[in-house]
């Protein structure tokens, strides 16, 4: 309900109450998920106080004050005219407690690297669709990069046109998996495991897998890696 009264409340803006054109405007409404305002609900749901109503943070006007600022917007809009920058909600990272123990460091055996791997594919492997190949690499711990918009692990297929080697699935695919593990807690080395059931459709050819990391030195900042494993066919 409150999203249909916010869309009508626009709706009625960008006709400036014309009936006869209103046919031809939808309005949509693309919101995300756990962001910062939370539930929005109609006046008379928030008086109930059930779940959304109960979790609508900012009181029982919430919804007027939405409509408001979208008449403002769509208003804005029609007219081309700027709209300026409202307040900005304060930045509480600094003051958000974490229990999660930081990392201290991260550590290979002596004569390997991040991303050197601990377990390879034996020389000159073939597999099938529905083989499973499995890497594993020293690593680091992952919540030493998030890699937001990037990936742990990736599958690539060399293109012989390009001399390449080309993204073919990565850890957005069911297919592929990336296990970290830290066998002793305290222990600064640690491997990733990396899984990647080949699919039905996967096209022949040469693939290798590679991982992406970043380690943290005892001093200093991160470092960022990336290893891979040798090269192996899919027939």
């Amino acid at each position: 309900m409150a999203g249909r009264r916010l869309r009508e409340a626009v709706k009625e803006v960008m006709t400036s109450g014309d009936k006869d054109s209103s046919s031809d405007i939808h309005v949509v409404i693309a919101g995300l998920t756990n962001t910062y305002s939370q539930y929005v609900t109609t006046f008379e749901e928030y008086q109930i106080q059930r779940y959304e109503g109960a979790s609508t943070l900012y009181g029982p006007h919430t919804l007027k004050a939405y409509i408001q600022e979208f008449k403002k917007l769509a208003s804005s809009l029609i007219s081309d005219e700027p709209v300026e920058a409202g307040p900005q909600p304060p930045d509480l990272l600094e003051k958000q407690i974490s229990l999660l123990t930081p990392v201290v460091l991260d550590a290979t055996p002596l004569g390997a690297s991040f991303g050197d791997c601990k377990s390879d594919v034996p020389a000159d492997s073939t597999f099938r669709q529905g083989d499973v190949v499995t890497v594993t690499f020293w690593s680091a711990c992952p919540r030493n990069d998030l890699m937001t918009e990037g990936t742990y692990a990736l599958v690539e297929i060399f293109v012989k046109s390009t001399n390449n080697w080309e993204p073919a699935y990565d850890d957005d695919d069911w297919c592929l998996k990336f296990k970290w593990s830290r066998p002793s807690k305290l222990s600064a080395r640690s491997y990733a495991t990396i899984e990647w059931q080949i699919p039905d459709e996967a096209v022949s050819g040469v693939y290798r897998i590679t991982h992406f990391g970043a380690s943290k030195p005892l001093f200093g900042s991160v470092n960022r890696f990336t290893g891979s494993c040798s090269a192996f066919t899919v027939t």
